[in-house]
């Protein structure tokens, strides 16, 4: 049975996530709050290898599904080797990107039916699914400033539109599932911001908790 709880944050490129969880982290630690940090995709030695080679811009001619199940291999061993025994032992699991970046990325991005993606998002995680999860949202044009000179992946030098694409798919998701998703401006104030996250992350874990 889960003790712990599972907290996920997704969105484009850019959009902040890196800052918010370093401060959630910061938070849970003052708390005395157990807790670890994941990303995705990594995580594991097998994993991080996958990582690899997912992101290398040598390997443009890469296919979409056998993208989606590499994906989907990194996050199978991540989940069972390292995710579930922190939750099973109580900490607060936080997880930058999980199966809802490949819904966006994969799904909406590369416009595998979505049916069929949800079915391997399901088998590839054991089943479980994340207890929150805050989507970063910022425009196009700011993940462009944001990421100004900086040496991008093979997926963060994907087209505009592909981007487009992707982040419609993060709002669809929160707008279908508004009990887990939380959609947050990228734009604000990021100490605002986290307050926000932890206050929500307090409660949830007060309630489970009880």
């Amino acid at each position: 049975m889960k003790k712990g709880i599972f907290i996920t944050f997704e969105g484009i490129d850019g959009s902040g996530k890196t800052t918010q969880i370093t401060m959630l982290i910061r938070h849970l630690n003052e708390a005395g709050i157990p807790n670890q940090l994941f990303r995705e995709p990594g995580g594991t030695e097998i994993g991080e290898k996958i990582r690899d080679i997912l992101l290398d811009n040598d390997h443009d001619a890469m296919q979409p599904i056998t993208e989606l199940l590499l994906y989907s291999a990194s996050r199978y061993q991540l989940t069972k080797s390292q995710i579930i025994p922190a939750l099973e032992s109580g900490k607060v699991v936080i997880c930058d990107r999980f199966y809802d970046s490949t819904t966006a990325y994969q799904g909406y991005g590369r416009g595998i039916d979505l049916d069929f993606i949800q079915r391997l998002n399901t088998a590839a995680t054991d089943g479980f699914v994340p207890d929150k999860t805050f989507i970063l949202d910022i425009s196009l044009e700011e993940r462009q400033m944001r990421l100004g000179n900086k040496s991008l992946d093979r997926l963060e030098q994907e087209t505009l539109e592909f981007h487009k694409r992707v982040r419609n798919g993060f709002l669809e998701m929160a707008l279908n599932s508004p009990e887990r998703f939380i959609v947050l401006d990228g734009n604000r104030n990021p100490e605002e911001l986290s307050k926000e996250i932890w206050k929500t992350v307090k409660t949830l874990k007060e309630t489970i908790n009880k």
